[in-house]
């Protein structure tokens, strides 16, 4: 895990985001049309708002990323993770989410939602893990989404 570190997002990189969630919601979904809006504008629709986006660098490629998206001041949703397939089981999820609720302690974020599916076993294990609980799903602007939970920052 020392050869693994996190870094903020730059243009030079835009396309990684896109890349790496493409690569899992195709195999596992499909890409909806909010997902292609946001991975094709994350400057916009993800940093402008007020979020961040993360990338996990192994050696000299990125093969991980995840998003915090701005709902209001003090929530967030924690979104567009993915670790290219290659590279699971190597913790490197596990880092990336770490290293969002350490960011979001210090920025002061409240909450935290997470949307996703039960099929995504591991996921959901770590979201767990973590601390995050399940609550009601309400409505949802992904179609793949069968699950919302929450972390409540104090």
């Amino acid at each position: 895990m020392s050869q693994i570190r996190i870094t903020h997002f730059e243009p030079a990189y835009r396309d990684a985001i896109r890349r790496l969630n493409v690569e899992w919601l195709e195999k596992y979904f499909h890409v909806e049309k909010i997902d292609r809006e946001v991975l094709s504008k994350p400057e916009e629709v993800i940093l402008a708002p007020g979020g961040e986006i993360f990338y996990a660098w192994y050696r000299d490629e990125i093969v991980g990323t995840v998003s915090l998206m701005k709902i209001d001041d003090t929530s967030f949703e924690l979104t567009k993770m993915a670790v290219s397939e290659n590279f699971q089981g190597l913790g490197i999820g596990k880092l990336l989410m770490e290293y969002c609720l350490d960011f979001a302690i210090k920025a002061g974020i409240k909450q935290i939602i997470i949307y996703s599916n039960r099929r995504l076993e591991r996921a959901v294990d770590m979201y767990r893990k973590f601390g995050f609980k399940e609550m009601d799903l309400g409505p949802v602007i992904y179609q793949r989404a069968d699950i919302k939970m929450c972390l409540d920052i104090s």
